[in-house]
């Protein structure tokens, strides 16, 4: 089994989720929607999460899940029935998803091509997977820049992480079992940039699955306004 990328601190001692396993519900989540508030320490590569303070925790976030996610709607029963078709050498993904802000006050979203089998047409955050031993906070300015062509200068800009966010794909049962799992770190990274200045810097990228890139003119929200819905993933397969 592959490093795992998503650590749990269950009862004071490090748990790595399994694939099937709800990482909101391993935290104590009732059956409600949250957000439930997260203990996160942010490693090279790695997201530690606990629902106590442990050694190393530099943050405190909101997590949440959509009402159908499909690792709380799986009974034990149904796991046992359905195991050999559920992968079992794998644990929980990582993803980063960038909102990023310029200094005038608009947010960066890019837009998923009419050709794609998912989501087609969907205007997203930059964002997908994070690589093994890749900062967080580089992993999500890699996908900025292979989705945007946007390269944010040294010393331009500031971030806080907002939220995090379980998803599932296909994200309903009715739709099939689970391909994919993860946890998305959501990062709001503002610039000291204004929207024309980054658009003058962003070179479009060539033969990207995600096509159109546009500063939307949006009413800032704090918090985890950003995740108070399943909303687009930026890790569904490309």
């Amino acid at each position: 089994m592959a490093a795992a990328r998503v650590l749990l601190i269950l009862a004071g001692r490090p748990v790595s989720p399994r694939f099937v396993q709800s990482v909101c519900r391993l935290l104590g989540a009732g059956p409600g929607l949250g957000p439930w508030p997260t203990h996160c320490g942010l490693k090279r590569g790695r997201l530690v999460l606990s629902d106590g303070p442990f050694p190393g925790a530099s943050t405190r976030l909101p997590l949440q899940r959509p009402p159908f996610c499909p690792f709380v709607a799986l009974d034990q029963q149904q796991l046992r029935a359905l195991g050999a078709e559920l992968p079992t050498n794998r644990g929980v993904d990582l993803g980063v998803a960038i909102m990023l802000q310029s200094s005038d006050q608009t947010v960066l979203l890019t837009r998923r091509t009419r050709t794609l089998s998912v989501s087609p047409n969907l205007w997203v955050p930059p964002g997908g997977h994070v690589e093994l031993d890749e900062e967080l906070l580089d992993g999500g300015l890699r996908e900025l820049w292979e989705e945007s062509g946007l390269q944010l200068p040294q010393g331009q800009f500031s971030w806080v992480p907002l939220g995090l966010w379980e998803s599932a794909y296909p994200p309903r049962l009715s739709w099939g079992l689970p391909k994919y799992h993860h946890i998305i770190l959501y990062l709001l990274v503002v610039s000291r940039e204004s929207q024309q200045q980054l658009q003058s810097l962003s070179i479009p990228p060539v033969g990207r699955l995600r096509s159109r890139t546009g500063l939307l003119r949006e009413a800032m929200a704090q918090g985890s306004t950003y995740l108070s819905g399943p909303g687009p993933d930026p890790t569904k397969p490309k």
